[in-house]
């Protein structure tokens, strides 16, 4: 039986069994390159032909709205020909921490064909299959939405891809093996040869090794200004034809926050794309895409995943942007694992909690280590002590579970006051549940020499440490016991 609506189709039949077991009903939404199931029973033909009815009631109503969505996402492809399975826009109404745990999933898990499991699976294959010719013919003309090969796409990628989406306020995300993975495909995909960056002083030292060693090969030249130097970004913008302005915010060691909105006004004047790394912030505490920014950038290894067990990146902002991105990343094939990206969707549900609780915790840490004696001094946006104070209150809502600062001594002072800390391990990264702690001397720069570390701003005497979930008072109890020891 069938009841239609324009170009689509109810249709009721009953599927037999190879195993000799009573045969099931199936009632089936069909439409262009398209089968939803409606309902699934143990065959009745009375109950069966009952549905039709109810079916025929809600059809007029689902059917343009399900047309309208897939007419959107056959519309999207990627630079290759194949189809990319871009999902509605889906704006940030509910709060960050409700996001985290339902946003892109329900809706994600439908449009994947996942429609049963609670918890969204690992579709762990490298390729995809198709009936038929006329299928994959109907797959490349956009008018069969599936996926082609792993490296173009993947189910449960693209739930995870969803969530970001939803956290962010995007209209696209594209998931990457890495943070790292992420902006180099980026800065590949955006700036053209010949053209020029303009990025801040303080960053991730791999990144200005990007900037500063492997794109100038391209003829891409680059602009480095204090974060706070908004007279700088002029003169850049007037002096050169600046294809992206590109900064962390918070940035990495010391915690400074650009104006994204004064930055964004200055960029659209000369149609700048500006691309804010939010991997400190986390969306839960700041959204750079509300307040001007093109593109937002996540190393997922940290916050996002939080269990220091994953390596995963994100990149989201505008479809037209993210799409250029993706023409690249499908060439490089920087892919994150299906596996991996199911731990980052698992990790992402507790974000809202975590990051909470570590916003708290390294405020109050940030305030002790200001007032202790041998402390010098200390670098965290939401003490008034920091030079971006004023901006980081406008655009955060919490300040991070980050914390650097510097210790009333030298280089092997320090080293002694890090040795001596009982909870918080010894390691780079940050924003995993355990706490850790790193001097950025020794881990990132202890090849740059006195000299160059001194040039790029990286102190002997400083300390970087990541707040985990663990209890406030034992871990000020740690850091109070190892400072007594120097």
């Amino acid at each position: 039986m069938a009841l239609a609506y324009k170009n689509w189709c109810v249709c009721s039949f009953s599927e037999h069994s190879h195993l000799g077991r009573q045969p099931r009903a199936q009632t089936m939404l069909r439409g262009p390159g398209c089968s939803l199931p409606i309902k699934s029973a143990r065959y009745n033909k009375h109950r069966h032909t009952s549905i039709l009815p109810h079916v025929e009631r809600t059809l007029h109503a689902v059917a343009p709205q399900v047309e309208e969505a897939l007419a959107a996402a056959a519309a999207s492809t990627n630079g290759n020909g194949e189809k990319h399975h871009e999902s509605h826009y889906e704006p940030p109404t509910l709060q960050p921490s409700t996001l985290t745990v339902h946003g892109g999933e329900k809706s994600g898990r439908l449009r994947q064909g996942l429609l049963d499991s609670l918890t969204t699976p690992i579709v762990q294959t490298s390729t995809y299959t198709f009936k038929n010719t006329a299928e994959l013919i109907a797959y490349q003309e956009g008018r069969h939405r599936s996926f082609e090969y792993g490296r173009y796409g993947n189910p449960t990628v693209r739930v995870v891809e969803e969530k970001i989406m939803a956290l962010e306020g995007a209209e696209d995300c594209l998931l990457s093996s890495s943070g790292m993975c992420s902006a180099t495909t980026m800065l590949l995909a955006l700036v053209p040869q010949g053209g020029h960056i303009v990025t801040t002083t303080d960053c991730y030292r791999r990144t200005r090794q990007f900037i500063q060693t492997i794109l100038p090969k391209m003829g891409i030249t680059c602009t480095v200004i204090d974060p706070s130097d908004l007279a700088g970004l002029q003169r850049a913008l007037e002096q050169h034809e600046v294809s992206l302005f590109f900064s962390e915010s918070p940035t990495n060691p010391y915690l400074r926050c650009v104006d994204i909105p004064a930055i964004a006004k200055l960029c659209r004047k000369t149609g700048t794309v500006v691309c804010v790394d939010s991997t400190f912030a986390t969306p839960v505490n700041s959204r750079a895409l509300a307040l001007g920014a093109d593109l937002v950038i996540h190393s997922a290894t940290k916050y996002l995943a939080g269990h220091n067990d994953v390596l995963a990146g994100a990149i989201c902002g505008s479809s037209e942007l993210v799409e250029q991105v993706r023409l690249m990343h499908n060439i490089l094939g920087g892919v994150i694992d299906p596996h991996a990206a199911y731990l980052l969707l698992r990790g992402m549900k507790t974000l809202g909690l975590r990051v909470e609780h570590q916003n708290r915790v390294a405020m109050e840490i940030a305030k002790r280590l200001e007032a202790h004696p041998k402390i010098m001094r200390v670098h965290y946006p939401g003490l008034e002590s920091h030079p971006d104070h004023d901006i980081a209150v406008k655009q955060m809502v919490g300040f991070g579970g980050v914390i650097s600062f510097e210790v009333r001594g030298d280089l092997w002072k320090t080293a002694a006051f890090i040795d001596n800390c009982r909870l918080p391990y010894i390691a780079p990264s940050l924003g995993g549940v355990e706490s850790l702690i790193e001097q950025p001397t020794v881990v990132s720069y202890w090849d740059q020499g006195p000299e160059k570390r001194a040039e790029i701003g990286i102190k002997d005497n400083l300390v970087r440490f990541s707040c985990g979930v663990e209890d406030l008072e034992d871990i000020w109890a740690d850091l109070e016991q190892a400072l007594e020891k120097i």
